[in-house]
């Protein structure tokens, strides 16, 4: 009796593991062959629909987000391109670089602008790259302008006894720096920086938009306006949101019955407006423990150290970023 009981617990115990094997084999097969139409479909890309891009957040120069761009100018498949912009600005050069992406796009294919909460500085120096910028009643743009940003720690490096010794070249190497005032001719330089990228931001405005230099020129003081309001001041072209943009490219001779297809990353980044490094080494200057880094990020809303010239209303804090 005892060993037909236990040659019966055996052929269960087998029979456990094969049904496990089994349903794993399967599991296995079904997701190979998912991702095999996956990638030959290429997610939805193979077959005619109209591509969306979204652009969020800070306005970084971004490799993978160009290179997407470009597949989307030269895709087959895709017959219009809505870009979606929820963004405060960012670098005047990640703004430019996109702008010229979303352009080539523009050569051989209809291009709408979607806009979300936001279209600000850099957000909206690539709306104005599509032809047709749709946005919400509430939704703001503008801010069209450049700045640049930098602390000044030498009061507080001076109550915690830290002197910078700094031996250069000339005396317009390297400035203006965190450690000393700016001298006038350092901010002279910087001031002739920005305003040369002003004037080239406000050309963009001009060509892209139905208005002259001194109408470009007016809204181009920095100021923010709703979605509405951007419609007065010919900002904006329509109201409404992703419905409103296909029936624009409707107009254009897409069919509207494509569907929507996001083409999303193709692989994740880590890009931080802030540099960890720059962090590091004030955190250091001041004697604080390298955590402290991620704390000075929380508090300056990730530009004050950025390098170059910048086209942002606000910085969004690091604490929302990929909520």
């Amino acid at each position: 009796m005892t060993q037909t009981a236990d040659a019966i617990l055996d052929r269960r115990r087998l029979r456990r593991k094969l049904t496990f094997w089994r349903i794993a084999t399967l599991a296995v097969i079904a997701l190979g062959i998912a991702a095999l139409v996956y990638f030959i479909g290429g997610g939805g890309r193979s077959a005619p629909h109209i591509a969306k891009v979204k652009i969020e957040g800070t306005i970084l120069e971004d490799d993978e987000l160009l290179e997407r761009l470009d597949k989307i100018a030269a895709s087959g498949a895709v017959k219009g391109l809505i870009v979606s912009i929820d963004s405060p600005g960012g670098t005047t050069a990640g703004g430019e670089a996109i702008f010229e992406a979303v352009r080539k796009v523009a050569e051989k294919k209809p291009v709408v602008a979607q806009v979300g909460t936001l279209a600000a500085s850099a957000g909206y120096m690539i709306a104005s790259a599509t032809d047709h910028i749709v946005a919400r009643q509430s939704s703001i743009v503008g801010s069209i302008g450049v700045l640049f940003q930098y602390p000044d720690i030498s009061q507080l490096l001076t109550k915690l006894g830290v002197k910078v010794e700094t031996i250069k070249s000339s005396p317009l190497k390297a400035e203006p720096n965190f450690f000393s005032p700016a001298s006038d001719e350092a901010k002279a330089m910087i001031h002739n920086m920005i305003m040369d990228s002003y004037a080239w931001f406000v050309g963009i405005v001009e060509s892209r938009r139905p208005l002259d230099h001194a109408q470009a020129l007016a809204l181009a003081n920095g100021a923010v306006f709703t979605g509405r309001q951007g419609i007065d001041n010919k900002l904006v072209d329509s109201l409404g949101g992703e419905d409103q943009a296909v029936d624009w490219l409707k107009s254009k001779g897409v069919d509207g019955r494509l569907p929507v297809v996001e083409w999303k990353p193709d692989r994740s980044g880590t890009s931080f407006f802030l540099s960890e490094s720059a962090a590091r080494l004030l955190t250091r200057y001041l004697g604080l423990p390298e955590e402290s880094g991620s704390l000075l990020r929380e508090v300056t809303g990730d530009r004050i150290f950025t390098p170059g010239l910048l086209s942002i209303w606000h910085a969004e804090p690091a604490s929302a970023k990929g909520q």
